[in-house]
């Protein structure tokens, strides 16, 4: 079983730039296939990017490609998302989650992960 906690949310411009860290518990960090995922008010949990276990692979959302970077540091058992340009419509509580896997595979279906953190929220301001 894996912990998550996210951090680094907050309050930016649009334009801006935040970097989140979502932290896991664990030994085993790096057999798991990890995911950002985001909710707006009023709105269904969203898929924002993936990255396998490895790190190789990721996938994003067509609405954060080229503006989110998704990546993972195995040894500090921690996993990022570099937010850049940020836009009004990115306001969200950002979640983290994670599925231990044995292929090298990213997941982008929200039903396929077991684990999620509490959420960090981010607001852009226009």
């Amino acid at each position: 079983q894996v912990q998550l906690v996210e951090s680094g949310g907050g309050l930016v411009q649009a334009g801006g730039s935040l970097r989140l860290s979502c932290a896991a518990s664990g030994r085993t960090f790096s057999s798991y296939a990890m995911g950002w995922f985001r909710q707006a008010p009023g709105k269904e949990r969203e898929f924002v990017a993936a990255i396998s276990w490895t790190g190789v692979s990721t996938s994003y959302a067509d609405s954060v490609k080229g503006r989110f970077t998704i990546s993972r540091d195995n040894a500090k058992n921690s996993m990022y998302l570099q937010m850049s340009s940020l836009k009004p419509e990115d306001t969200a509580v950002y979640y983290c989650a994670a599925k231990r896997t044995l292929y090298r595979r990213v997941i982008v279906s929200e039903i396929e992960y077991d684990y999620w953190g509490q959420g960090t929220q981010v607001t852009v301001s226009s």
